[in-house]
């Protein structure tokens, strides 16, 4: 069997999940391109807790977490099944690091459903979600990200699904497709990495606009877990497609083939 891609998606607002721009019809063909997965693993930036653990249920439930959208996002769901067994797997390909078993407090949340209903449409392949520890570093993140690789060659997906650039505090509604220059400096120095050397990626966080393109880890470390992909397999990350929004949004998607 080939390995499956890994991919990561700058998935920007819940929005995406019903409207078609290009940044979802870019998904739907990237979705389109590729075999069919064994299964799906998604890191999200939105199970972002102090511990790392797999959703390990039959049926994962569609969390709606968020507010202020239209009732259309609410009535949304994802009926994908999950897998336990699958979810085996992963504990054992992360060892000696633990990771922990959910068998019923999460499920998919927006951003991966936000993504997966353009990626795979038909919600007939399992799900999983994997959290993303607050506790551990950079290179911890991109060590499981390592971890990994292999399940690739069994046929599993793996989707990042955060932003690269992520500053809600600094959204400008006026700038509705463009980023502000300290988004560009910070989204282009990024794309060198990861095109380039993406085990490197923490180095980015040490530029100056990182204090405005990440106030907070989440929506980056997702990125971080195809960085450690890549370099395991060693290929760079491809650039599938780029862009803004509102500013201080980077739309960003990375493949590794």
């Amino acid at each position: 069997m080939s390995a499956m891609p890994a991919v990561f998606i700058g998935h920007g607002s819940p929005m995406n999940t019903i409207e078609s721009n290009r940044y979802t019809t870019a998904w739907r063909e990237f979705g389109a391109s590729i075999p069919r997965p064994h299964a799906i693993l998604c890191v999200s930036a939105h199970w972002y807790v102090n511990t790392t653990v797999v959703t390990a249920m039959e049926s994962p439930r569609t969390i709606h977490d968020f507010s202020g959208f239209p009732q259309e996002l609410f009535d949304f769901k994802y009926p994908a099944p999950g897998s336990p067994a699958v979810a085996h797997e992963i504990v054992d390909a992360l060892a000696p690091t633990w990771c922990g078993l959910d068998a019923d407090s999460w499920g998919l949340d927006h951003g991966t459903w936000s993504v997966l209903t353009h990626l795979w449409p038909d919600a007939d392949v399992p799900v999983l979600q994997l959290s993303i520890d607050a506790q551990k570093s950079m290179n911890e993140h991109i060590d499981i990200g390592r971890s990994l690789e292999p399940l690739r060659h069994n046929g599993v997906l793996v989707v990042g699904s955060g932003n690269v650039v992520h500053n809600l505090s600094l959204i400008d509604w006026a700038n509705t497709d463009g980023g502000a220059d300290w988004a560009h400096v910070f989204d282009d120095a990024a794309r060198s990495i990861m095109n380039n050397d993406p085990a490197q990626l923490g180095s980015v966080l040490e530029l100056p606009e990182a204090r405005q393109a990440v106030p907070t880890p989440d929506h980056f470390l997702p990125l971080a877990y195809i960085a450690g992909i890549a370099d395991a397999a060693g290929v760079p990350a491809r650039t599938l497609l780029d862009g803004y929004a509102y500013g201080s949004l980077s739309m960003t998607s990375y493949i590794v083939d």
